[in-house]
């Protein structure tokens, strides 16, 4: 499900009834200082619906775009039929034209939460390489890692989680839902899938998560 808020519309998703959990992100600390810094940014927040984000991003004057690819890739529909003796495959083409098809539109920031470790492995490289299509030159992207530490038998049953932005250097994080994480990436492989952006900084968290801010 793809949406767009522009200007100052208030409108937004539903809360979930679960309790919010203070993160300290020093991505995110990057990109407010500059959403503060500039005007009428586009922003795309690729995760849950989030009325808390779509608030707070259109106070300060920008508009924002939602697209919660997780959700959406997890359902069969996706699935090609097994041909020749061949596995089943992620019909990967069809998903990036009905979910990641933005009419034109340009993005100054993109936050990609920890999408990546969620999606079918063979769905990350074309969705990086869309995002990268549509950021504007200079735009940032905030993205997250699982460590590799965090699989194995939790992997099946790990939370999925909604990220609520602050006016400071921390996010509130939510429980979204069940959802396994289907892939783990060493620093190189991430570096590897960022290779058509011009540079990235990681900060490592305390949480098993480490963070990566994307320069287009």
């Amino acid at each position: 499900m793809l949406s767009f808020f522009g200007g100052k519309d208030k409108s937004g998703g539903g809360a979930a009834g679960n309790a919010r959990v203070s993160r300290h992100s020093s991505g995110w600390g990057q990109l407010l200082a500059r959403m503060r810094n500039e005007e009428s940014l586009r922003v795309l927040d690729i995760g849950p619906t989030s009325s808390t984000n779509i608030n707070f991003i259109t106070a300060l004057g920008h508009s924002i775009y939602l697209a919660n690819l997780v959700e959406d890739a997890a359902k069969r529909e996706w699935m090609l039929a097994a041909e020749d003796g061949e596995a089943a495959r992620f019909d990967v083409e069809r998903f990036l034209a009905a979910h990641l098809n933005f009419s034109g539109r340009g993005f100054d920031v993109v936050l990609f939460w920890d999408t990546a470790d969620y999606l079918p492995e063979e769905l990350v490289g074309p969705v990086m390489e869309r995002i990268h299509e549509v950021m504007a030159p200079g735009g940032e992207m905030l993205a997250m890692f699982h460590s590799p530490a965090k699989f194995g038998a939790e992997a099946a049953k790990a939370e999925f989680c909604r990220y609520h932005l602050t006016d400071t250097n921390a996010v509130d994080v939510q429980r979204a839902g069940e959802y396994p994480l289907l892939s783990h990436y060493s620093n190189r492989q991430i570096e590897g899938l960022l290779k058509l952006y011009k540079g990235f900084h990681f900060f490592l968290g305390k949480d098993n998560l480490r963070e990566v801010v994307v320069t287009r």
